[in-house]
This record gives C-alpha cells, structure tokens and sequence, in this order.
C-alpha cells in the first residue's frame, strides 16, 4: 500500500440499527486489528467502534460505527445516539420475516431525528445471516418494496464475512461524491465462522442478477407511439 502519511482523514458518525439479534454487533465486531477502538458510553447506550479505510483517491475514511449495544430493547434509543450521524445502516435477518417488517420503523426514526433543516443522510439496507440456507426474505421481495429512503441493499453474511466492506463503500462513496471510490487495503477480519458454498454462492449472485434485471425491466418507460 501507498504511504499513508500522505492520506488526508475524513471521519463520519454512522450509526447501526435494527431489530436484536439481526447480528449487529457481531458484524462490527468482525474486524480483528487496524484502527479499531470499541468505546462504550454509558450515558447514551451505545458502543462505538472506529474502523478505516484507505481509498484509491489519498482519503483515510475513518467510520465511528454507532452500535446500539442492545439498547433497541428499550424501543426509543436516546435522541443522542442519531445526532450528528453521516450515514446509517439498518439491519435485519433474511431469515426473519418480522426484522424486515420492522425496517420500516428504524427508518422512520432515522429520518425524524437526523433529517431536520439538512439533507437525508444516506442510508444502507444489509440484510444479514445469507449464509443460512432456509432464507425467508428473498432478494426479488427485499428490492421489490425498498423504501424510496433507502441508498442502497446489500446482501451480506457476518459470519462468513461476506460482503462486509460492501455497505461502508457505498456509504463511502457517497460521502465524499466520488462513485469512483475504492478501498486499497484489506482489513484483517476475523476468520470466517462459517462457510458459504460455491453452491449457495453461485445461487445468490443468480437471485441478485434476476431481482435486478426485473426491477431495471419495470423502470422502462413505455413507448410513445
């Protein structure tokens, strides 16, 4: 990698939420070493965790990853943890109809806390657990009713790491309105706790492809003839 003393920082709050036990924590907590600092705070219910990222355009983009830290039992999280927040990710579990249902909900709160007199904070959809067979929310249903608030989706597998790097790009990208942007170091994740089959690969890039292709199809306009 290039030398990183040359890098200029740009930080951003982005705050996780989401139903408990979509894997939230264990998503943040995937990253082993490397600029990776959990602090807890007491007052507000929340554990920040920071983790960089050095990009093809000389930016150290260091993320202050907001974690709930199983506070969202209390329903209302303190208005303090959204304040001042860049970016947002919403997670819930591909396997449980009920944490997408309530996707909705997070992003209402979301939008009434961070919007105000500014722009709508991008936000990023991760449906998490894809490395479990038995999914129940499928890619085709998840893009067929993505809310209008919604940046972008992503697949992912917390356990087996599977596009973990995929969300904090897009939200990178974003940030800093560059849709060039890309990570040129890896981070040194923990080792994967379960493994994802060429098999099971090969049919989630097909219902990606497919959920895509028709999505892009109903967005034609007619003809005018």
């Amino acid at each position: 990698m290039a030398n990183t003393y040359n890098f200029r920082d740009e930080i951003y709050k982005i705050v996780l939420v989401g139903d408990g036990g979509t894997g939230k924590t264990t998503f943040v907590q995937r990253v082993k070493s490397g600029c990776f600092i959990r602090e807890y705070i007491a007052t507000i219910g929340a554990e920040v965790s920071k983790i960089e990222f050095y990009t093809n355009d000389g930016r150290r983009i260091i993320f202050d990853v907001w974690d709930t830290a199983g506070q969202e039992v209390n329903a209302v999280l303190n208005d303090v943890y959204y304040l001042e927040a860049k970016g947002a990710i919403i997670m819930f579990d591909v396997t449980s109809r009920i944490t997408h249902k309530n996707v909705n909900n997070w992003l209402a709160r979301l939008n009434a806390i961070t919007t105000g007199e500014h722009e709508k904070i991008p936000i990023i959809l991760c449906g998490n657990k894809v490395d479990i067979k038995d999914r129940k929310v499928k890619y085709a249903n998840i893009i067929g009713t993505l809310p209008q608030d919604i940046y972008k989706y992503v697949d992912i597998s917390a356990k087996s790491n599977y596009n973990f790097e995929l969300p904090f790009l897009f939200l990178a990208r974003k940030l800093t309105g560059n849709p060039h942007l890309e990570f040129i170091s890896n981070l040194n994740l923990m080792p994967a706790e379960v493994q994802i089959t060429p098999e099971h690969m090969q049919q989630l890039m097909e219902e990606e492809r497919d959920a895509m292709t028709k999505a892009q199809q109903m967005e034609l306009p007619d003809d005018d003839f």
